[in-house]
């Protein structure tokens, strides 16, 4: 919910624009990544380091790109059941970034990215205290008490 602040509550305060923002942003970091990674593979081949090693860059940016992806997404829409597993991916995430700003580009086109976890739990926050404040309300003094006997 980065660049959003709590506008994502009312969608209000410039929401629609920062969302294009975003996903105008998250869009050219994505082609900047990809223009850095074809500086890189150029240097390989510059080098002739070899076909085998190649392809074993292309491959390893191909699937981290992909766990990245998916792992992003899922973070979207719900909390990690593991903290400490998403921790040791977080190299992996580091290289597929690509991934990432993909994931993040496509899930600004519907929404803020995030919205939908921190709406559920936006509103079950505000169902508990809404819950809590209207059971202390009134004076207690006042309240009949069940006679015992």
């Amino acid at each position: 919910m980065r660049f959003f602040g709590t506008t994502w509550v009312d969608h209000d305060g410039g929401y629609g624009l920062r969302r294009a923002a975003v996903a105008v942003g998250s869009l050219a970091a994505a082609v900047a990544g990809c223009l850095v990674l074809r500086f890189a593979y150029q240097g390989l081949e510059i080098a002739r380091v070899g076909a085998f090693v190649d392809l074993l860059v292309i491959v390893t940016f191909a699937v981290c790109s992909a766990v990245a992806f998916r792992r992003t997404w899922e973070g979207f829409s719900r909390r990690p059941a593991d903290p400490a597993r998403e921790e040791s991916l977080r190299s992996l995430r580091m290289i597929g970034f690509i991934g990432g700003l993909l994931a993040y580009f496509l899930r600004s086109l519907t929404e803020a990215p995030g919205e939908k976890l921190r709406r559920g739990e936006y509103e079950t926050a505000l169902a508990q205290y809404e819950k809590r404040r209207g059971s202390r309300t009134g004076n207690p003094a006042a309240r009949r008490r069940p006679r015992r006997g």
